[in-house]
């Protein structure tokens, strides 16, 4: 739910996320969990969904020991039935959707010589337009909360560095993210009117438990010493944008791409 556009008495509140429902895809490891539990802990219900139930179970046990509200959503991005499914049974169950977390997404890393088709076509399905489908049902059902109570919501697509500058290997990733980047301008542009902020947040490289044996590699370390700050960034690094994003902090903010990355968009090649 969005509040009225006027001055707050305090106004470090309008990164509380209390009773507001918010869907974070892709909610079962990594970038995405991190997000879910930054959100339950800023006073969010968090709708979990990803394709691994055992997974997401283990994710919600964990939001609920510390005190914040989750439950559990089957979602494949790719299957856009499955996708209005679970749209509709988050409203079901929680009665709204105020926020989404547009985080799915698979890597295939290959020169681009050896991309094969199924390559591309696996990692633009699941990360544009699996996105896409994602958004789309999510806008909907906020622009109908709009019409109903002046509510509407807030979409941040999880973008990429990568989308905006070139990195050997991944091009079916970049052009992805860079396709995602378009989609948040466009739907901000189109949705304004109707309540809902459509922004995208791209990290650059975070240390996590899956490319931390790659980052002690001496290709790894080259490219940490590229980066501007000298540093991988860490999840916990994310957490301040997220919750800008996707708070009544950014209320008058729609149709941007946050870059989070230590400086690296700016440093030379």
């Amino acid at each position: 739910m969005t509040t009225n556009p006027t001055a707050q008495a305090d106004p470090t509140r309008a990164f509380r996320l209390d009773g507001r429902v918010i869907l974070v895809t892709g909610a079962s490891r990594g970038l995405g969990r991190g997000f879910a539990e930054t959100l339950a802990q800023a006073g969010a219900t968090v709708a979990l969904a990803a394709r691994s139930q055992d997974a997401l179970a283990e994710v919600q046990a964990g939001i609920e020991g510390a005190g914040g509200k989750a439950f559990c959503v089957q979602l494949d991005v790719t299957d856009k039935t499955q996708v209005e499914a679970a749209v509709a049974t988050i409203v079901d169950q929680a009665g709204r959707i105020d926020g989404l977390i547009n985080n799915s997404g698979i890597a295939v890393t290959r020169r681009l010589l050896d991309v094969s088709e199924d390559d591309w076509n696996s990692v633009l399905t699941t990360n544009l337009t699996g996105a896409w489908f994602v958004a789309q049902a999510a806008a909907r059902q906020m622009v109908a909360q709009f019409k109903a109570d002046g509510s509407g919501g807030a979409i941040v697509n999880i973008s990429s560095l990568l989308g905006i500058r070139t990195n050997p290997g991944v091009i079916a990733y970049n052009a992805a993210k860079a396709g995602l980047d378009m989609v948040t301008r466009q739907m901000a542009s189109e949705l304004a009117r109707n309540g809902v902020r459509v922004n995208s947040l791209a990290p650059g490289y975070i240390l996590t438990n899956i490319n931390r044996a790659y980052f002690e590699t001496d290709p790894g370390i080259a490219l940490t010493a590229r980066v501007p700050m000298r540093r991988l960034g860490l999840p916990d690094d994310l957490s301040g944008a997220l919750l800008f994003l996707s708070s009544d902090a950014s209320r008058y903010v729609t149709g941007q791409v946050l870059v989070v990355d230590g400086g690296h968009a700016v440093a030379g090649v």
